[in-house]
């Protein structure tokens, strides 16, 4: 494949990315939706202005998006706020994940007869959330209570289940896949043992990994140094991962665990959430590629169903996993009653992490049951960010998250006595301008991405000491 064709791919991803985003942002789409929505259309399967060698090459970026996921997904496991936190998220996240991949299950192979390495892989995808569409509404709403601060610590622990949940069934697929197929004699015993032993060893592996991530940064280095060494260690274990044919997700979180409990380096995640999306959009791009419109409505896909009637009947059920396990998980930690009704409809969107995981799946078990796990994941994705905002607003709405009822900072005089409908509108505008001067300040991601710029101009003028902290 020649340079010109690699390049001029590249450029189409990245500008067919961002000009979708301007169309589905007037509908108030999530970005993951436009970029989905892109490489459809500039897939093999519709305009085809992407060539498929290019696609077969870009592998490596399931990988590398997921291996950034995953590590900041570690930043969330710091061992002093889960025990703030206490008990009560832990066992909400439990029963809302794994109900949903409880439910999937058993409709699956018990019910439509369809085979166990399937049925394990599509449950555990039905762990993973994505609630950013119900993190936009609480901003934008100022939404407070109970609910939001359970969703918001839910969130931070779910996609931790959800790949664990996702380790443990790709190896139990493979396994099975193996034994099913002749090629492994060693019975139920090695098909249950190797998934728990490649996961540990995961696991081992990341936790070395993010010591020595930690000793690396000990010694004080420029921004942009800090970058590099980060992403070297996170490519460098993908590697690793990759041949002794481990799955390197629950390594990457566990690097991202021990390097923040060891370093207390908000900073770093930071740097990296600000240099990823380029990335993710090239990913999510090429995933939309993989989505064959046709493959959905062939019969008898998957035993006698279509992928349609699979995508379908894990549409509708994933949402009531999730509702039915965040309604028990607020009855057994006592939770009021607004959030146990409600809880569930927030945690209806599911698009980064549970698309990541899908084309990994794909390049692990392959055509067949790969693609088609794929094609069933990216097609639910779009329909729950469609519904996603719907759901989100609705749970705050009816648990009376914002609005009148909850308007805790409405507008008083210095007695405490209501003001006036003037004086009152005057000060909701004095606060307004307060807002909107604070919006004008900048993320945690670019003032990190500032900082290094300032560092290379620091440099390039001969500031004196500059130059030595840039290449330290």
């Amino acid at each position: 494949m020649a340079v010109s064709d690699v390049m001029m791919s590249l450029a189409l991803m990245l500008l067919g990315g961002f000009f979708m985003t301007r169309l589905t942002k007037l509908a108030k789409l999530p970005n993951v939706t436009a970029y989905i929505l892109t490489g459809i259309l500039l897939g093999p399967y519709v305009l085809n202005l992407v060539p498929k060698q290019f696609v077969k090459a870009a592998e490596f970026l399931p990988d590398l998006a997921l291996a950034f996921i995953a590590f900041s997904v570690g930043e969330f496991f710091r061992f002093s706020t889960l025990k703030k936190n206490g008990w009560k998220v832990i066992v909400i996240t439990l029963f809302e994940a794994l109900t949903a991949s409880l439910v999937i299950f058993v409709a699956f192979y018990f019910v439509m007869g369809v085979d166990l390495p399937f049925s394990v892989m599509l449950a555990a995808l039905a762990s993973a959330t994505a609630p950013a569409s119900t993190l936009m509404t609480i901003r934008q709403f100022k939404a407070k209570g109970d609910l939001v601060d359970t969703l918001l610590q839910v969130v931070a622990l779910d996609d931790v289940v959800g790949l664990i949940a996702y380790s443990v069934a790709i190896s139990i697929a493979m396994s099975s896949i193996s034994f099913t197929s002749g090629n492994g004699s060693k019975g139920l015993l090695m098909t249950i043992g190797l998934p728990i032993a490649q996961n540990l060893l995961a696991l081992l592996l990341g936790c070395l990994f993010g010591l020595a991530l930690y000793l690396l940064m000990k010694h004080k280095h420029s921004t942009d140094n800090r970058l590099i060494i980060a992403l070297a260690v996170l490519i460098a274990f993908c590697a690793l991962c990759s041949f002794l044919n481990v799955s390197p997700l629950l390594g990457c979180m566990a690097i991202g665990m021990i390097y923040i409990n060891t370093s207390d380096d908000e900073r770093l995640f930071k740097q990296l959430n600000y240099f990823s999306p380029p990335i993710l959009l090239l990913f999510f791009v090429r995933s939309g590629m993989s989505f064959d419109l046709s493959a959905l409505g062939a019969k008898d896909t998957i035993g006698p169903y279509s992928l349609l009637v699979i995508a379908i009947v894990y549409f509708v059920l994933r949402i009531v996993g999730k509702y039915v396990g965040a309604w028990l998980g607020c009855l057994v930690t006592h939770k009021p009653a607004a959030t146990r009704r409600y809880l569930g409809l927030g945690l209806v969107p599911q698009a980064g992490v549970a698309i990541g995981l899908a084309a990994m799946c794909a390049r692990l078990l392959g055509e067949g049951m790969g693609t088609n796990l794929q094609t069933i994941i990216l097609c639910s994705s779009v329909l729950y960010e469609l519904i996603g905002p719907v759901c989100g607003k609705l749970s705050l709405y009816l648990s009376g998250s914002y609005g009148k009822d909850n308007d805790e900072d409405a507008p008083a005089s210095s007695t405490g006595e209501p003001l006036s409908a003037v004086d009152a509108l005057i000060e909701r505008i004095k606060r307004i301008q307060i807002e909107m001067e604070n919006e004008k300040k900048p993320t945690p991601e670019e003032s990190a991405f500032d900082e290094a710029v300032d560092e290379q101009e620091a440099a390039v003028d001969g500031r004196p000491g500059a130059r030595n902290r840039l290449f330290r």
